[in-house]
């Protein structure tokens, strides 16, 4: 019988390690074996669905992410597990349906993450990207077309995509969750999803091909406003080496502080009419998803997850040291509307910033309507993405080491009809980036599928070495506070001074330093 036993795991060892690319499998995890499946070439392994904590239903809902229960056999993991709990997914402005989650399934049981690789062996330790999905904190799933991780695999990265819950279910802060929690606090739920993925990451990622010790955070919009909160993050400490950051950060005040999270949550159950916190947690989750509707849910400074404002945890030196790549797009400001006249800019100017407004409107003129169109649009990019990334690149450039890299994606993404007024919108670059033109139905040219293989070639080297350049791409000088050199991703990729800098100055100046000190 005990040898038998131990052929059986002898069998099982072997098949682990020599089937790993072909992704028969089974590849042994922590909780249990799984199998996969392969891409057309058989060159790269595919996990779907690989439960990374138990499902947070029930009385584990508003609570931190549990360990997944051990199971016996091989998991079959070929198929995405479910969306976070959200609003039914429906195209809008300048996304298409390949910039969204499937319709179905969506379930609060969403805590499941994804697993690309092209190692043939455990030994090999391959890089390790960890992909955070956008979406306001309050929708997004890991089953994106265009957060596809096999381009990386076939580059040598090992591409794990993550679930994290969103909306009420993931941020929800209430004054009975923060006295029933050991540390006081509430509302961080997807966060510390993030963190207990990068947990089962660092656990189990070598026998998937990856080096645990070298484990890249990558994420767009509220994605990377994630990526920026586990780099301020206790909790993350020692999860990951590098991160990348696009579109999105949390200098000016992102995070809002418990007793007003707390507040919003007594609101909600206000309007659910429950009395008791277990009333809650046996609330059917549709209701509680329409419910909350027009509350806004994002990380809170919850004295745990978050000690501190993000700010003046990297102002006080106490975030974590990793190396970074961050930048933002030339036309984010198109996802805010509605314009306002030239005459109603400048009032607003001048009420807001009173003897600095004609400094402000040197830099945001509005001597017409038109003109002051593409203020406002330049504005919102300013404020609201690229004040933030730039703050978070100066910090970081003024502490020397880890090395910053700064890019602006310029290029204005090929469409037709009523794309095409969009540019380089917000989501653009994350096709490119990742080399997943082929999954966006737009009329590509020769010059986007080279900008998609620098960009991901740049992502990749970094991914290894923490320095972006390799042999045969344009030379990508690290940020300094001296040059401010970034990366410009357009028809062409050079380096460049930063433009704009004045007017990003001037932001930073009213909008993020005021508010540290105000």
């Amino acid at each position: 019988m005990i040898k038998a036993q131990f052929l059986t795991f002898a069998c099982l060892l072997f098949l682990t390690f020599t089937t790993l690319a072909q992704g028969t499998g089974p590849v042994k995890t922590k909780a249990g074996l799984v199998a996969g499946t392969t891409n057309r070439e058989r060159d790269v392994a595919i996990y779907k669905g690989i439960p990374f904590a138990a499902p947070p239903v029930g009385e584990l809902r508003w609570k931190a992410p549990q360990p997944v229960a051990p199971w016996a056999g091989v998991r079959e993991c070929v198929a995405f597990g479910p969306s976070p709990m959200q609003n039914e997914p429906a195209p809008f402005s300048m996304w298409s349906e390949e910039f969204l989650i499937p319709k179905e399934p969506i379930s609060e049981d969403c805590l499941y993450l994804n697993v690309w690789t092209g190692a043939k062996s455990p030994k090999e330790k391959r890089p390790v990207i960890v992909w955070i999905y956008g979406g306001g904190f309050n929708s997004g799933g890991s089953a994106v077309p265009i957060y596809d991780g096999e381009a990386m695999a076939k580059k040598g990265i090992v591409f794990v995509s993550i679930n994290y819950r969103v909306g009420v279910f993931g941020f929800f802060a209430h004054p009975e969750l923060t006295k029933e929690s050991p540390h006081g606090a509430s509302g961080n739920y997807g966060l510390q999803d993030q963190i207990a993925a990068l947990q089962w990451v660092k656990e189990n990622i070598a026998a998937f091909g990856g080096d645990p010790a070298n484990v890249i955070i990558a994420g767009q919009s509220a994605g990377s406003m994630s990526v920026n909160a586990l780099v301020a993050s206790p909790l993350a400490k020692g999860l990951f080496q590098k991160a990348i950051a696009q579109s999105g950060a949390s200098f000016s005040r992102g995070s809002v502080t418990l007793p007003e999270a707390e507040q919003q949550g007594v609101k909600l159950v206000q309007a659910l009419g429950a009395s008791f916190m277990e009333e809650l947690r046996k609330a059917p989750a549709a209701v509680l998803q329409q419910k909350g509707q027009g509350m806004m849910y994002r990380p809170v400074v919850d004295g745990y997850v978050l000690p501190a404002q993000i700010a003046d945890i990297f102002t006080s030196g106490k975030a974590n040291k990793v190396a970074l790549l961050t930048g933002w797009n030339e036309d984010e400001g198109l996802l805010f509307g509605p314009l306002k006249s030239a005459a109603d800019f400048r009032k607003e100017a001048e009420q807001q910033y009173g003897t600095d407004a004609k400094t402000f409107l040197s830099y945001y003129p509005a001597a017409d309507d038109a003109q002051a169109a593409a203020s406002q649009l330049k504005l919102s990019r300013d404020m609201i993405f690229g004040v933030q990334n730039y703050t978070w690149a100066n910090m970081q450039s003024q502490r020397g080491k880890p090395e910053v890299y700064v890019y602006r994606f310029t290029r204005k993404v090929p469409a037709t009809g009523e794309y095409v007024k969009y540019g380089a919108f917000h989501t653009g670059e994350v096709p490119y980036a990742y080399n997943n033109l082929k999954f966006v139905n737009r009329p590509w040219e020769p010059t986007d599928h080279q900008l998609a293989q620098v960009m991901s070639s740049y992502w990749v080297n970094f991914a290894r070495t923490g320095n972006p350049n390799g042999k045969g791409l344009p030379d990508w000088p690290a940020y300094t506070m001296q040059e401010k050199k970034i990366m410009d991703f357009g028809v062409k990729q050079e380096a460049k001074t930063l433009p704009d800098q004045a007017a990003l100055d001037f932001i930073y100046d009213q909008h993020v330093k005021k508010q540290a000190n105000p």
